[in-house]
């Protein structure tokens, strides 16, 4: 068995059917281990009746375990991996629930990526009766976004790299008893973090950008009986160790880890605020209100979550993220540089796609386009010059088409929120814009610059059906058009004419 669900429960009957219902019905069949921390309800009796059920089919895949004790949720988590057989663990909360198709596709990508060690995917958080709240953001690009091991840490403690609660994370078991397993000492507060930054140096991270799980959102949840200085004081302590394994490459980038607890206190403060606990709000933010950097990263991480497009090829290397003790200011004079030309003709692409959806009247699409293109230019030094000095046909072929392919990450994102799976793979759209581009250069005679914006991308196959079907599609277009061209002259009145 390559995979194990590990549910752990205590107490949630009515909670926990949906939980085992929801993995005993995945697409790629797998071990269901239920652990649980000696209930009071009738949890027994109902996961014994259901073995026995299922036994009687033929299918032992439910395995149920009871504490002798109440043990806590981390003891709990512990004892499930070492009942379960499966080479990879997916956790998973009684109150909590997957997709479908969850473990394939996360099979599939760990196939792929033999050197992985822990794999998430985005989540929706849900209402108790199941209405969606809020979907956690796109990390990378395509459907499969490969994390390699020194840059982990990188993206956790500026949190770009959202590993999540155990209903979005799946782990290499081996990984999980090399390291201990979760901390008591955590136990339901943070002790999944705790796992996740240290199960993770042991090789590369796997995001999938899919919704393959849900998170109940309920008063009842174990992390919202702890009170938020608690919640704070952990989350520290979390980034804290988060900030001792950060990759060496990335030392001299990252913000200093007083300026990152002074952030934590001001989104806990909002937090707060946000719960109304009013009287939480001064003693959380302390001195914190008075650091700027702090404020800064706080607009970052706020900007991030909104516009999660951020997340696109060599983000991790290229530092999106200033020192928060660097003037706002000081790449002016590297204005001209290469990459800034491509992030200028970038957020003019955007914002001109941003009209023409306005034109189409798709207000929601154009107003997401044009918020965060706008936004960018007021940050950056690129809005100084952006009017007088760049003209986006004065930049080359080839960082137009790079321009183009980032643009379609945002539209790509928009669009997958709205039609799900009906949209081709990301990469083979990128590589459809290259195809294009590309014939673009050639037909100026540019043959240098087409060979270097066709390759990779004039050997996917599938890049150039895509191309075939939308030229074909547009050829469909026109004479639909000439038609109705035709047939309205044909129906106006000679006599109006004059």
């Amino acid at each position: 068995m390559q995979f194990s669900i590990v549910i752990t429960t205590y107490n949630r009957l009515a909670f926990l059917k949906r939980a085992i219902e929801t993995s005993l019905a995945q697409s790629y069949p797998c071990e269901v281990v239920v652990i649980d921390d000696c209930s009071s309800d009738e949890t027994q009796a109902y996961v014994e009746n259901l073995q026995q059920q299922l036994m009687a089919e033929g299918n032992s895949r439910l395995i149920y375990h009871r504490n002798a004790s109440n043990s806590g949720h981390s003891a709990s988590m512990n004892a499930g991996v070492k009942w379960a057989s499966g080479d990879w663990i997916k956790p998973l909360d009684d109150d909590d629930y997957l997709h479908p198709n969850c473990i394939r596709q996360m099979w599939h990508a760990i196939q792929k990526n033999p050197s992985a060690v822990i794999c998430s995917c985005q989540a929706d958080q849900v209402t108790p009766e199941g209405h969606p709240l809020h979907r956690t953001p796109r990390a990378g690009p395509g459907k499969a976004f490969v994390i390699p091991q020194e840059d982990i840490h990188y993206g956790m403690l500026l949190e770009i790299v959202p590993f999540g609660t155990p209903v979005q994370v799946a782990f290499k078991r081996s990984a999980f008893l090399e390291v201990g397993g979760w901390d008591s000492q955590f136990d339901g507060n943070c002790d999944d973090i705790d796992s996740w930054i240290k199960i993770s140096q042991l090789g590369d991270a796997i995001f999938l950008n899919k919704c393959l799980a849900y998170r109940t959102m309920w008063d009842g949840a174990l992390n919202q009986k702890l009170s938020l200085r608690k919640r704070l004081e952990t989350n520290i302590l979390m980034k804290k160790k988060i900030y001792d394994c950060v990759s060496p490459q990335y030392q001299e980038n990252i913000p200093k880890l007083n300026h990152v607890i002074s952030y934590l206190r001001l989104h806990w403060a909002a937090v707060a605020f946000k719960q109304k606990q009013f009287k939480e709000v001064l003693p959380i933010l302390s001195l914190s209100m008075f650091c700027f950097p702090a404020w800064e990263l706080l607009v970052r991480a706020i900007i991030f979550r909104q516009s999660p497009w951020l997340s696109r090829p060599g983000w991790f290397r290229e530092h999106p993220f200033r020192l928060p003790s660097e003037p706002l200011f000081s790449n002016l004079k590297k204005s001209a540089s290469h990459p800034v030309k491509l992030e200028a003709s970038r957020y003019s692409l955007q914002l001109q796609q941003s009209w023409v959806e306005f034109k189409k009247r798709q207000w929601k699409t154009s107003w997401i386009l044009g918020r965060s293109a706008i936004v960018k230019l007021l940050q950056s030094p690129i809005s100084y010059h952006f009017s007088s000095r760049w003209n986006i046909r004065k930049i080359p072929l080839y960082q137009q088409a790079n321009a183009n392919a980032m643009l379609l990450e945002d539209i790509y994102d928009i669009l997958q929120k709205k039609y799900q799976s009906d949209i081709p793979d990301l990469k083979i759209l990128q590589h459809y814009l290259h195809l294009r581009w590309s014939w673009a250069a050639l037909r100026q005679g540019k043959v240098c610059t087409s060979v270097r914006i066709a390759f990779p991308a004039v050997l996917n196959r599938r890049a150039w059906q895509t191309w075939l079907k939308i030229v074909r599609l547009q050829h469909q277009q026109e004479r639909q058009n000439s038609v109705r061209r035709r047939l309205i002259d044909s129906l106006k009145d000679p006599h109006s004419e004059s």
